[in-house]
């Protein structure tokens, strides 16, 4: 405890603050360097209009839509399930080793690399269920992946929600659905959107999981149905980076600009709504 003290405390202090600002260091300077050489590269026409010229002209527009879509199409799936799954994990099911085991593969399952589920979705939904490369694949094989990471989130948040308040809420006669609905879930609300913030950022940049399910090297039209294929904004710059020869740098670094501004949007987003619940 002494060393907690006096000098030896400011030291450590200091040490912590040092090593806090050098994580973050990297960081700051990456979205810098991404800021300073997309801007130059960012107008209308590159937003809003096809590629053109095999995609070493004219903008990004489908790769946008695609995107967003897939987006959509995974928040749709995963959260429900996993808040769902995790409600049921935490007030629902019995404490004994069938709980404990599905509770240690879902930690697992947060690790496996993305390129595992998309070979799953690949296996499962394109061939076996015969929903080809389509956006329903795609956001079913984002959605899935989120699903650990989403459930986990939302069992550590009820967990961390004091027993008294259940038990006060049952005394007064509210149902264990009510008191779950009405208490327990407004109160978690806050950890369980980190979770899903962390999950679904992760998803939209995600491009092994896309590649065997849904996007298409170049498509000149938009999606108009979850049955269609869609270009995707991770694996468009991986395909101008790598296949297209003699491609200008501003469209890379156009692409790499907005993928950032997409996912920072994302976290300011859910950022704003946490404080929101957190307030309340």
């Amino acid at each position: 405890m002494s060393l907690l003290k006096g000098t030896g405390a400011k030291v450590i202090e200091g040490i912590i603050k040092g090593v806090g600002y050098l994580s973050v260091l990297p960081v700051v300077c990456i979205v810098i360097y991404i800021i300073f050489k997309g801007v130059p590269s960012i107008s209308w026409e590159f937003l809003a209009t096809n590629p053109t010229d095999g995609m070493r002209a004219g903008g990004i527009l489908p790769a946008i839509i695609g995107s967003i879509y897939l987006t959509i199409g995974t928040i749709a799936v995963s959260v429900p399930f996993g808040i769902l799954t995790g409600i049921f994990l935490v007030e629902y099911s019995k404490d004994n080793i069938i709980r404990r085991v599905i509770n240690l593969t879902i930690v697992n399952l947060a690790g496996i690399p993305s390129i595992i589920y998309g070979l799953f979705g690949m296996s499962l939904f394109v061939i076996f269920l015969q929903f080809g490369s389509s956006i329903l694949s795609g956001a079913l094989t984002l959605g899935i992946m989120c699903l650990p990471v989403i459930i986990t989130a939302t069992r550590e948040a009820l967990l961390a929600i004091p027993k008294d308040l259940r038990e006060a809420s049952l005394a007064l006669g509210a149902t264990k659905w009510e008191t779950t609905w009405k208490i327990i879930l407004p109160t978690a609300l806050p950890g369980i959107l980190t979770g899903i913030i962390l999950s679904i950022s992760r998803a939209a940049g995600e491009t092994a999981p896309i590649m065997f399910t849904v996007v298409a090297f170049y498509l000149p039209f938009l999606p108009e149905s979850v049955w269609d294929q869609v270009m995707a904004l991770p694996y468009h710059l991986y395909v101008i980076a790598t296949q297209v020869p003699n491609m200008p740098d501003k469209i890379m670094n156009g692409t790499v600009l907005v993928i950032v501004v997409l996912t920072v949007g994302f976290n300011l987003l859910g950022a704003v709504l946490r404080k929101k619940f957190s307030s309340k």
